[in-house]
């Protein structure tokens, strides 16, 4: 057991100071030397636990979309919560800044760290997508929900909804915003087959509670 825990401990060291030195330095500008300078590591020991830098990047990503991950897995297996509730939820959720995850995300909107973003982004979609897709599922179950295909628009939403409402990407105004969340709920409502305004009044029935 000891040995399991000092893998990981010193796993994780290398996962927590590459992620300080992206936030401080950048991704482009800091190399595995310079996580090593650090760490005070050989290099041979860094390329035991990581292949790359780039995997390195991976495991900060996983590591931070892996908080959003257990409490969408809490929300889908929720008893309490109708389809609509753990729906909501699943989408407040979403929020990376409340995981902690805020200087992170500043630096992973910088332009010279375009790949870092990308691999966030697709990330939040594949280990996300099917989590939606569960939550859609015990609706048309329920008979809340019609949809043909609760995979492929789940995977459809959260592509535009990440794209669309990342400022990194698109830089919305004040105005232009709570527009394009209106047209994104009435998107979700047309894919669900539930009639509009649904999601908006079951929203603030939700925070009523």
């Amino acid at each position: 057991m000891r040995i399991v825990k000092e893998y990981d401990e010193r796993r994780n060291e290398i996962i927590d100071t590459a992620k300080k030195l992206f936030i401080t330095k950048g991704y482009n500008k800091s190399s595995v030397n310079d996580i090593l300078n650090e760490i005070g590591i050989a290099k041979g020991t860094f390329y035991y636990y990581f292949a790359s830098k780039e995997e390195v990047l991976d495991a900060i990503i996983y590591q931070t979309t892996d908080i959003i991950v257990s409490r969408l897995e809490a929300i889908c297996e929720d008893q309490t919560m109708s389809c609509d509730e753990k729906l909501l939820t699943a989408f407040e959720a979403l929020n990376v800044e409340e995981q902690g995850g805020t200087e992170l995300l500043n630096e992973i909107h910088k332009p010279e760290n375009a790949m870092m973003h990308q691999k966030s982004l697709t990330s939040m979609v594949i280990l996300l997508t099917p989590l939606f897709q569960k939550i859609i599922e015990s609706g048309i179950e329920a008979g809340e929900y019609k949809c043909e295909y609760p995979k492929e628009y789940m995977q459809l939403f959260l592509s535009s909804s990440f794209t669309l409402l990342d400022d990194g990407i698109f830089s919305n105004n004040e105005i232009e915003k709570p527009k394009l969340l209106k047209a994104m709920i009435t998107m979700l409502e047309s894919m669900l087959h539930v009639e509009a305004g649904h999601f908006l009044h079951a929203y603030q029935t939700f925070r009523q509670n």
